[in-house]
């Protein structure tokens, strides 16, 4: 793991330990400068690779974040011209890294369009890739940017709930006349598990409201530790985290899709969507959310 100050004779090594930990770690610590050189020194060594692509997508993002959006928008520009030349190598999730940096790249490129005050172009644009990259792992990722400029107000999309947990769940339109909140989680995510608390408080809050929360999850093909486990065993093993984490919430509606996380475009856990009595979306919020913020939408709903 990187320090804070790195001789300059140690670069080399430090790129070939992890380069995308080391430029998510040097860049926490406002030091792009570092995070340039640590990129330079890997790809001087290891060439353009997937892990080189996605930690210089990470650089664009730290750039969009702190305003510098000339280095932004070049990263993103070589991260996307790099990212096309491997996929005539390979198809992209042939392996995890190059999809991350891609789905980044096209994100970054968006938030920069909304900066320049072009919405219509960014939306335009996200809509395009969606299209490009229907089929692959980026799509929920390109959902969630254009739910994140259409979805408010707007009908909510109907859940799929074949599989679930706990109660079974009822169509969101039977929901009418009842706010709904859906809470997007999953088994391995740590901020999910922060939110069990505060979404039991509100339950007993909201009640005479007649707040509804159902918590949509999926399958990722793994459990404890990474290892890979078939559909049946990862079921249990979500049920088994819902009982250790989600006491307050084993009555709680759980469908279990994964098109429901396409079609919300829930890439990131949680994911939390406001439903108004009306049946339209008053809120989309890929991300952790405190109580104040939490209580602030279901008021406004009534």
């Amino acid at each position: 793991m990187l320090r804070k100050l790195i001789p300059a004779g140690l670069l080399a090594v430090a790129a070939l330990a992890g380069v995308v930990t080391d430029v998510q770690q040097v860049m926490s610590q406002g030091n792009f400068a570092l995070a340039e050189a640590l990129l330079q020194s890997y790809r001087t060594q290891r060439g353009v690779t997937p892990e080189y692509l996605e930690a210089l997508s990470w650089l664009a993002r730290g750039e969009l974040y702190t305003r510098q959006f000339e280095k932004a928008e070049a990263n993103v520009q070589e991260t996307k011209r790099l990212a096309l030349a491997e996929l005539k190598k390979r198809p992209l999730d042939a392996e995890p890294h190059l999809p991350i940096g891609l789905g980044a790249a096209v994100e970054v490129e968006a938030e920069l369009m909304m900066v320049k005050g072009q919405r219509g172009d960014a939306l335009a644009f996200l809509q395009q890739q969606l299209a490009i990259y229907r089929t692959t792992s980026i799509r929920t990722r390109i959902q969630k940017n254009i739910h994140l400029l259409t979805l408010e107000g707007k009908p909510a999309p109907a859940l799929e709930e074949t599989a679930y947990l706990g109660a079974k769940p009822a169509p969101l339109v039977a929901l009418r006349g009842k706010p709904v909140l859906l809470f997007f989680w999953a088994h391995w995510c740590p901020d999910c598990k922060q939110e069990e608390p505060l979404l039991a408080q509100l339950r007993k809050e909201y009640a005479s409201k007649g707040l509804v929360i159902i918590a949509p999850t999926q399958h990722y093909g793994y459990v404890a530790k990474g290892e890979e486990a078939a559909p049946a065993e990862e079921l249990k093993y979500i049920d088994e985290i819902r009982h250790q984490f989600y006491a307050d919430l084993l009555d709680v509606p759980a469908p279990v899709s994964e098109a429901n996380f396409r079609n919300y475009g829930a890439s990131t856990t949680p994911t939390l969507v406001l439903i108004d009595r009306r049946g339209i979306v008053r809120l989309y919020h890929p991300g952790a959310m405190t109580m104040e913020e939490l209580r602030a939408a279901l008021n406004k709903v009534g």
